[in-house]
């Protein structure tokens, strides 16, 4: 069992570490910085670091198809883990729900966003593997609609070939994304987090961004510090 460790000494690590000057906003999408803290890395580095007295894995980069079985194996190689800090721009949605699923495995792992962190997409549902979450002030839990048309080309190239092939294409793309949103409904329900998340905030943000009309055209929402308790998105305050 994985002692929990929140000592001022970690906190402060935390602080020393990942805390920025506060970001500009994106007057696209006002609740988010602008830029974003992701990391360079090509796909989520994995890397076990000691903060004050405890073992951490910094988890940076997008999600890809990998990443459970390395996750798996840098536990396992690493049992004094007690927590994993997370910035990802997003990936492969079902990778991090397997992610998160295999984190949950782990008693009372903690999954932190440390404060200028941002954690979007398919990081999210990693983050909400944990057992205990933190999501510190000025960390970003960062939410779309995810979208299952992000292949321009095949659409296009659907058009082209005429009427039945694009209708066999949307047929396949809303089967697809009533899939994932089941899937993600599920994932919730088992990880303790509140389903208005799916309803009051992801399924509410544009798909795609509008160019035209008046209103919100924003396609991302970063939780307040209120909202990330509200749905137990976080269940640790520090």
């Amino acid at each position: 069992m994985r002692k929990l460790r929140r000592s001022l000494v970690l906190l402060a690590a935390s602080v020393l570490v990942c805390g920025q000057s506060p970001a500009a906003v994106d007057p696209l999408n006002p609740s988010c910085p602008k830029a974003p803290d992701w990391s360079i890395n090509k796909i989520m580095g994995l890397k076990v670091v000691k903060r004050g007295d405890a073992q951490v894995l910094l988890a940076e980069g997008p999600v890809d198809q990998t990443l459970p079985d390395r996750l798996k194996k840098a536990l396992t190689d690493n049992p004094e883990i007690s927590e994993i800090w997370l910035r990802s721009p997003g990936g492969n949605a079902r990778a991090g729900n397997a992610a998160g699923r295999l984190i949950r495995s782990s008693p009372g792992l903690i999954t932190r966003i440390p404060a200028g962190w941002t954690c979007f997409s398919a990081c999210n549902f990693v983050f909400m593997g944990g057992q205990l979450r933190v999501v510190e002030p000025g960390g970003n839990f960062m939410v779309h609609m995810f979208t299952m048309t992000g292949d321009r080309d095949a659409i296009d190239q659907s058009v082209a070939l005429g009427t039945e092939t694009t209708v066999e294409l949307i047929g396949e793309i809303e089967q697809e994304s009533a899939l994932l949103a089941s899937e993600d409904n599920d994932f919730l329900i088992r990880m303790g987090v509140s389903r208005k998340l799916l309803t009051d905030i992801m399924y509410k943000q544009k798909a795609v961004a509008s160019g035209s009309g008046g209103g919100d055209k924003s396609t991302r929402r970063c939780l307040t510090q209120d909202e990330v308790f509200q749905y137990n998105v976080a269940n640790v305050q520090e």
